[in-house]
């Protein structure tokens, strides 16, 4: 499957990187594609809780600290989790019709 996913480091998962229009493939490589997919999918809501435990932590730490370019960092890095997990819910939710799929 690794040459229909690739790894996104950003968000922490594979991704589908399709080559050709999903027509084009077999209804087998279909089918493979999207049960690999469904077990990445089912993994995104994990990715997430990580990611807010990681906004909570650093969220703490702003609350304790007292140097304003610390302070701005902290913001910075809350910020891009917070594009990260609404990055992976867009991943989650734009892919249910293609998960769907794998019940018909």
């Amino acid at each position: 499957m690794e040459e229909h996913f690739s790894y996104d480091n950003r968000l922490g998962i594979y991704i589908p990187v399709l080559k050709l229009d999903w027509d084009e493939y077999s209804k087998e490589i279909q089918e493979e594609i999207l049960l690999y997919w469904e077990n990445i999918r089912g993994a995104i809501p994990d990715r997430i809780i990580e990611l807010e435990n990681e906004i909570n932590q650093k969220q703490a730490q702003l609350n304790d600290e007292n140097d304003f370019s610390r302070s701005c960092q902290l913001n910075s890095e809350i910020a891009e989790l917070a594009s990260i997990i609404n990055d992976l819910w867009l991943w989650y939710r734009a892919n249910q019709t293609i998960s769907a799929k794998i019940h018909h």
